[in-house]
């Protein structure tokens, strides 16, 4: 996660969504995370979760806190590693920021899905030279697709208020601002 603008989820947005998740009913909502806090605290999602009643989970890169995880179709990986915490709840929703990606060229719902996957196993999605090696970035996207046949969030919002289009996934980069979200249960669609 990147505290430059237009590489991280909008904090108006997170605000949005934690509201009407209370709207909804819900009880307890946590954001769930293997980022650093200092990495919440410097986009001001950190202040976002607390003002709004939201748990902010931060899991230790321990290989413990993940759990494996068959992909019985899977075509560049076999298994991946979940977060554990994962399994303890109702409902996951997926609120990534739509941007540009130095491998795949973009990232959205599918590719954010990595952040539920443990950082150790991540990196067997992105072989050598995955930023320029044809084979290499189809791996990277073989390897994203195999991950999401077995996480199905109930539901993905893609921010797309303002993102980068160039130097993601990171930035800085340069801005356009859409001032747009798109929400959905199919995250192909989205």
């Amino acid at each position: 996660q990147s505290s430059h603008p237009g590489a991280f989820t909008n904090p108006a947005v997170l605000r949005s969504v934690l509201r009407l998740c209370r709207q909804v009913g819900a009880k307890e909502v946590n954001l769930v995370s293997w980022q650093a806090l200092k990495n919440w605290e410097s986009t001001g999602l950190a202040r976002v979760a607390g003002e709004e009643g939201a748990n902010l989970k931060l899991i230790e890169r321990d290989e413990a806190n993940f759990k494996p995880v068959p992909i019985p179709a899977g075509k560049a990986l076999t298994e991946a590693r979940i977060m554990n915490v994962l399994s303890d709840h109702d409902v996951f929703i997926n609120v990534p920021v739509t941007k540009d990606h130095a491998g795949n060229k973009f990232t959205g719902t599918m590719k954010n899905l990595m952040g539920i996957n443990s950082p150790l196993n991540n990196r067997t999605f992105h072989k050598e030279n995955w930023q320029t090696d044809s084979s290499a970035i189809e791996h990277l996207d073989q390897s994203i697709a195999d991950l999401n046949t077995i996480v199905k969030p109930a539901l993905n919002l893609v921010d797309a208020t303002e993102f980068i289009t160039t130097n993601g996934p990171f930035g800085p980069g340069e801005i356009i601002k859409p001032r747009k979200g798109v929400a959905g249960v199919n995250r192909v669609a989205v």
